[in-house]
């Protein structure tokens, strides 16, 4: 049972933190608004440790949006260090929703949906680890598509730099907040799993547009139909639909 005190407090945390990040230029006004909502549910119901893992990937994924910033603008990087609301739901909604079952639902089983909750989070890491990273290091990187040779940062498209970055993001989740080694190890796997669909989503359902006078596709939604994917499949809804799959994958993992 979460009394109405640790609800309070929880709130209050998590504004702080909204507030704070917003202040330094990782969050947009929206954005800080939905990391307080998200932040308030995970800080009460997953306590101290389902807040030091949301704030471990909140804090490196923001510190990593900022390293080699000057390289990532140069190639066109789209992402940006700014988080909007669309992209902390995006990254944080399963999460919550995770975090969320033991108290809509009584009878569940805490110790599954604490697993489910990390394995989302592991995903999230994970995924923004491999854009940030590879971006940065850049490299020889794949159009998973085509097979042919892209622009560092380009949704759908994989490096060996991004792939380990993505492990290692997986993993930094798993070891730190998992119970156990068996538990850790599936965090990771389900983490890892989880960003590389991301990456296959990209390459074959998520809209994209070729840009035009510039050999690179982008994401920003344009008036014309999609040369490539869905409209209904944006970066957030790929990256949505991504941790929803590590979710799954931690499930049938543990079987």
């Amino acid at each position: 049972m979460i009394f109405p005190t640790q609800w309070l407090l929880a709130s209050v945390l998590a504004l702080s933190v909204a507030l704070l990040s917003y202040r330094v230029g990782a969050l947009t006004r929206r954005g800080a608004l939905a990391a307080w909502g998200i932040g308030a549910v995970i800080f009460g119901v997953g306590g101290w440790i389902g807040a030091a893992a949301l704030l471990t990937f909140f804090g490196t994924s923001t510190a990593l949006s900022r390293w080699r910033k000057k390289r990532k603008d140069a190639l066109g990087y789209e992402k940006g260090g700014r988080r909007d609301a669309g992209q902390v739901l995006a990254n944080g909604g399963v999460a919550a929703i995770c975090a969320l079952v033991p108290v809509l639902f009584p009878f569940a089983d805490a110790a599954s949906a604490h697993l489910w909750f990390l394995a989302a989070l592991a995903s999230a890491n994970a995924d923004t680890w491999a854009t940030e990273i590879g971006s940065a290091l850049g490299g020889r990187t794949l159009d998973l598509r085509t097979g042919k040779l892209a622009l560092p940062g380009t949704s759908g498209a994989v490096s060996l730099g991004g792939t380990v970055a993505a492990l290692a993001g997986a993993a930094l989740i798993g070891l730190l907040f998992a119970p156990d080694w068996p538990t850790r190890l599936l965090v990771t796997a389900a983490g890892w799993g989880g960003a590389l669909a991301d990456s296959l989503l990209g390459a074959f359902v998520q809209a994209q547009w070729r840009e035009i006078g510039v050999d690179r596709w982008s994401e920003h939604p344009q008036p014309r139909p999609p040369e490539r994917g869905l409209r209904v499949f944006s970066n957030d809804a790929v990256n949505l639909l991504s941790t929803a799959i590590a979710v799954c994958l931690a499930a049938s993992l543990k079987k």
